[in-house]
C-alpha cells in the first residue's frame, strides 16, 4: 500500500486513475519528457496518461512492485504539479517529473527526501539507484544534494535520443548519515522558497 507522504510544503498523494485527466494536460511538454526513458512515446498520445496508469503503473502498484504519488503544494492540494514513483529493481528505483513553472524552488528535493525516507525506513531496502542523462543537470543536482554518488556510466535511450548517462546510488547507511546532516542553511533555503510561493 502506498501511503500519503508530506514535507513542509509538498503533499505526496498516492496516485489514482482519476488523476490521469489532470496529468494529461500537464505532462506532454518537451521540457518534462526529454530525459525520460525512451519507452515514453513522443509525440505523446491524447490518452497516454490514462493508458499508462491503467495498464502499467497501477497494476505494478497493486503487485507491490511500485509506489507512486502525485505531487501537490499543501496550499493547493487539488492541483497536481508533478509525480514521483519508486520501483523495485536493480538499477532504476526512482523517477520523477515536475511541471516547469515549479522548478528551482527545491520542491522536488523535499519530495525526494520524503520518498527516500519511505524507501529505506519503511520498505527496508538497502540501496537506491537511479539512472540519469548526464545532460539532465537539474535532476543530477537533486541527487548531489541528497547524498547520492555515481557508480557507473553507460549510454541509454531517452525520449530525446541516445545519450551518455550515469547510475547514481545511495545506501541505507549513507542516506541516514546524510539525512542527519541536513543543515539549517537547507531549511533556511526552503523557508525562502516558501516565501516565494506565498
Amino acid at each position: 500500500m502506498t501511503p500519503t507522504l508530506q514535507t513542509e510544503r509538498v503533499l505526496l498523494r498516492p496516485l489514482q486513475l482519476e488523476d490521469a485527466e489532470q496529468v494529461q494536460l500537464l505532462f506532454p511538454q518537451w521540457e518534462i519528457v526529454q530525459y525520460l526513458n525512451a519507452r515514453v512515446p513522443w509525440p505523446y498520445p491524447p490518452d497516454g496518461v490514462q493508458s499508462f496508469y491503467r495498464d502499467v503503473l497501477l497494476p505494478a502498484v497493486q503487485r507491490g512492485d511500485e509506489w507512486a504519488w502525485t505531487l501537490r503544494l499543501k496550499t493547493t492540494p487539488d492541483k497536481i504539479i508533478g509525480a514521483l514513483s519508486l520501483t523495485r529493481g536493480e538499477n532504476d528505483n526512482r523517477g520523477f517529473w515536475l511541471a516547469p513553472e515549479w522548478h528551482n524552488r527545491s520542491l522536488m528535493t523535499e519530495a525526494v527526501i520524503a520518498a527516500n525516507d519511505f524507501w529505506f525506513d519503511v520498505l527496508g531496502f538497502t540501496h537506491l539507484r537511479v539512472p540519469k542523462a548526464v545532460a539532465n543537470t537539474a535532476s543530477r543536482r537533486i541527487s548531489e544534494k541528497t547524498g547520492m554518488h555515481v557508480i557507473a556510466t553507460e549510454d541509454r535511450d531517452f525520449v530525446c535520443g541516445r545519450l551518455p548517462s550515469e547510475i547514481w546510488e545511495i545506501t541505507a547507511d549513507e542516506w541516514r548519515t546524510h539525512r542527519a546532516r541536513f543543515t539549517s542553511a537547507d531549511r533556511e533555503s526552503w523557508q525562502a522558497n516558501k516565501r516565494r510561493l506565498s
